[in-house]
């Protein structure tokens, strides 16, 4: 493969990581209020949130990107491929997030509370000074592995043309019929995305145990 086969590669590398970006992102802010409603007090609430969850966790995300793209993007608000790989990936991320935060908060003895109650906090400290710091340092690994797991996964986003690595990879790829040296490049790429992530992932949680243990 010669450089400039392996620049076109590299084109789609900022399109990969601007997609798991994105959609980690709204997964990481939406989660939370929907982990909420996931334990609410209200019944009917936490039944919907569970149905809501269960159905967008149960549909592959091929399947969501075709009915996002190709279903409401042609029937009523027409968005490029990347705006639709956003908004599915970005939901996806949401439910995944919920249930990743509300491991942490599960994982939360009951105790942290019943101190809380007896040194005479309010709900809303207890909850932003004491449960949400530890719920987040709880659920900071798998969020990590998750986010790393999304990047993987948004190579899908090719199937509908976005223009990232694995669209560039197959471009290439038929391009040159090299498919084993080109597709190698690409998950070389995607391995050397990862690695920073898992690093800051080390780093964000020594720093929280360290300041925990203070």
């Amino acid at each position: 493969m010669t450089y400039a086969n392996f620049l076109q590669i590299l084109l789609g590398l900022p399109i990969t990581i601007a997609l798991t970006g994105v959609a980690f992102l709204v997964g990481a802010i939406l989660g939370f209020p929907l982990m909420l409603a996931r334990q609410s007090k209200i019944r009917v609430v936490r039944i919907l949130t569970l149905a809501l969850i269960t159905l967008i966790r149960a549909i592959p995300p091929i399947v969501w990107l075709f009915i996002v793209f190709f279903g409401v993007g042609v029937a009523a608000v027409q968005m490029s491929p990347f705006v639709s790989a956003a908004i599915v990936f970005g939901i996806i991320a949401t439910v995944n997030m919920a249930e990743i935060y509300r491991g942490g908060m599960i994982s939360i003895h009951e105790g942290q509370w019943e101190a809380a109650r007896a040194l005479n906090l309010g709900h809303r400290h207890t909850f932003t000074d004491i449960i949400i710091p530890q719920m987040f340092r709880v659920s900071l690994p798998s969020a990590a592995t998750y986010a790393i797991g999304l990047l993987k996964d948004s190579s899908i986003a090719s199937t509908i043309g976005v223009i990232d690595l694995a669209y560039r990879g197959s471009m290439v790829s038929q391009m040159t019929f090299k498919g084993l040296e080109v597709f190698a490049v690409v998950g070389v790429l995607y391995i050397l995305i990862s690695l920073p992530i898992a690093w800051l992932s080390r780093m964000a949680d020594y720093r929280l145990q360290t300041r925990v243990a203070r």
